[in-house]
């Protein structure tokens, strides 16, 4: 990985401050996270949450690093987002990554109204724009996240989430950190409705 984390060929200019040490980083991580829009993570939120409701998939992928986040946020929907309960509705959240044959059959596998959720820190990484063109004409709904200036993954998108800096690393700290947000605010949602059903439930039985 170049140094200050800019992406391999590409001619963007080098992070600034140069971070030669912990406190560097770490500052510029806590600048970095300034800029999130927190607002449209909440949109995501609502589009995933509208794929469990309606027992959509949610397939999952990306590169790297970025692939590595991908199984770890499946297994965080699949086997943690859900309210409490003997039987709870599992989100049906798929990794591509995670298997060969699932990763070369998805447009036999995706449906109209599936979630495309891609991953990619630079936008530019070949075979997520692949997926995401496959997903696009499969009718999927299309999530991205991703970093720098988007990259060419954003046009492909109907919800992209920018992180808006230029270094490597600070992005995928902060794709980690959304993952975890959207985890654990369905979580919350889905207990909320629980809650609220139990209430209206307490109301009628005598």
């Amino acid at each position: 990985m170049p140094r200050n984390g800019t992406s391999p060929g590409k001619n963007y200019e080098q992070a600034k401050p140069q971070i030669s040490c912990a406190e560097d980083y770490f500052a510029c991580l806590t600048d970095a996270l300034q800029s999130v829009p927190h607002a449209r993570i909440d949109e995501i939120s609502n589009v995933l949450l509208n794929a469990y409701e309606e027992a959509r998939n949610i397939f999952v992928f990306g590169n790297g690093g970025s692939a590595a986040l991908a199984s770890h946020f499946a297994c965080d929907l699949g086997k943690g987002a859900t309210a409490r309960g003997s039987h709870p509705k599992r989100f049906r959240a798929i990794a591509l990554t995670d298997s060969i044959p699932m990763m070369t059959a998805l447009r036999n596998l995706i449906e109209p109204g599936d979630v495309a959720f891609a991953i990619s820190a630079s936008g530019n990484s070949p075979n997520v724009l692949r997926a995401l063109q496959t997903a696009r004409d499969a009718g999927g709904y299309r999530v991205g996240l991703t970093g720098f200036q988007g990259g060419k993954m954003k046009k492909l998108c109907d919800l992209c989430l920018v992180v808006p800096s230029d270094n490597m690393q600070l992005i995928e700290d902060i794709h980690l950190s959304i993952a975890h947000a959207l985890f654990t605010t369905i979580r919350q949602k889905l207990e909320d409705k629980l809650l609220a059903a139990e209430a209206k439930l307490a109301l009628v039985v005598p």
